[in-house]
């Protein structure tokens, strides 16, 4: 497997993106990390880069996260919001856990408002589904489809017992 290469492949697991914490607010557009490559007051930045980054772009399809290295002489997270302000998390000496919480606390949804939004995405009626309880009760009564073999019999050129043999009685020759 291609995807199990390289450094700590376990980030590229869908158990591990889905373990994630971050759910930003609906509010957030982009989410910005300042960082260096070297200095220990860096590390706990470089370590939330390395593990939790690809969790808060899978988590969040719809923000632009982005990475900036060997740019700043402190690191921090700059988050710039859709009515065109920006707020800015200062990360210098933060271990990784310490980064994750603080974001969690400031950016995230609420876990009342992560189950309701879940419970919401359950209820969403999909047109296709078919059965006890959805709009159409069987898939013979959407246009297009098949009828049902007990309402209207199937042409004999669509029915196994005629097509494999030969004689139309449908017993075996």
């Amino acid at each position: 497997m291609p995807f199990m290469k390289g450094a700590a492949p376990v980030r590229r697991t869908l158990k591990y993106l889905n373990a994630g914490r971050i759910v930003l607010k609906d509010k957030i557009k982009i989410f910005s990390v300042n960082y260096n490559t070297f200095g220990d007051h860096h590390k706990g930045a470089r370590d939330f880069v390395f593990w939790c980054l690809p969790q808060v772009q899978y988590k969040n399809p719809d923000v632009q996260v982005l990475t900036f290295r060997n740019m700043t002489p402190s690191p921090f997270i700059r988050v710039f919001l859709d009515d065109g302000k920006d707020l800015v998390v200062d990360i210098d000496g933060k271990e990784n856990e310490e980064i994750l919480d603080h974001l969690c606390s400031t950016l995230c949804k609420t876990a009342s408002v992560l189950q309701a939004e879940a419970i919401a995405k359950q209820v969403k009626v999909n047109p296709a589904n078919f059965g006890y309880g959805c709009k159409q009760s069987c898939i013979c009564r959407i246009p297009g489809q098949v009828p049902c073999s007990g309402l209207v019999t199937l042409p004999k050129h669509m029915r196994g017992k005629y097509v494999f043999f030969d004689r139309d009685d449908g017993v075996p020759s």
